[in-house]
């Protein structure tokens, strides 16, 4: 299966316009943002989790990231509310569930296989002091990538022309980038040499952002 996989042309996804597929797991569906592969795949997907749904327990072999997007997700390392970013690299395993339910962020298999860094954290305890109505909080950063989470007051305006391509995720509120209005979940990719400039609407916009990783993006060796 190959989901927006050109990673030389921009792509812009609405994800309310996208059907909720079901997965394997009963009680647990899926969004598809990206994609090249079947059930193991390099894979950017918004997940929903029922009330009371699980996952079967697994091993990241090429690593995931996730960002909760409502509700607490759970595993056996603890609880993860709304806010909370995580990354868990390739050899880490565990089993995903939620007793309330909750939707998240997540991407599979765009780890260096050589990662071990493991972390969560919350991602607005980490803002800075706003610059021209911008705060941001750096979550991660290596070589092959910078991942950070913004928050915009009304009419504020975030740029980057940062090498190596450029995703966004808008959390909450509404930005206008090249004309277009993205909303809440709504997702954004731009390859490598195409700048970002995203204006927040009246309500201002919280906004996850990676940059420099497409350089890398292809389909893995699964």
């Amino acid at each position: 299966m190959e989901i927006n996989a050109n990673f030389s042309e921009p792509v812009v996804v609405h994800s309310d316009q996208l059907e909720w597929q079901p997965s394997p797991m009963k009680g647990v569906e899926r969004r598809m943002l990206d994609r090249i592969g079947d059930e193991v795949a390099r894979a950017t997907t918004i997940v929903r989790y029922a009330p009371g749904s699980h996952f079967s327990a697994h091993t990241h072999t090429g690593g995931e990231e996730f960002i909760v997007l409502e509700g607490v997700f759970q595993d056996e390392h603890g609880d993860f509310p709304a806010g909370t970013y995580v990354r868990n690299p390739p050899t880490t395993s565990h089993i995903p569930r939620s007793e309330e339910g909750c939707t998240i962020f997540v991407k599979l298999w765009q780890f260096d296989l050589d990662d071990r860094t493991q972390f969560s954290k919350n991602m607005e305890a980490g803002l800075g002091a706003p610059v021209d109505g911008v705060a941001t909080a750096k979550l991660h950063e290596d070589d092959r990538e910078i991942v950070t989470y913004s928050k915009l007051d009304a009419g504020a305006t975030l740029t980057s022309e940062a090498p190596g391509g450029i995703e966004l995720l808008v959390i909450d509120g509404t930005v206008t980038v090249d004309g277009e209005v993205l909303g809440r979940h709504d997702w954004l990719r731009l390859p490598e040499g195409q700048p970002l400039s995203a204006r927040a609407g009246s309500d201002g916009a919280k906004l996850w952002m990676k940059t420099g990783h497409l350089r890398f993006a292809g389909a893995p060796s699964l």
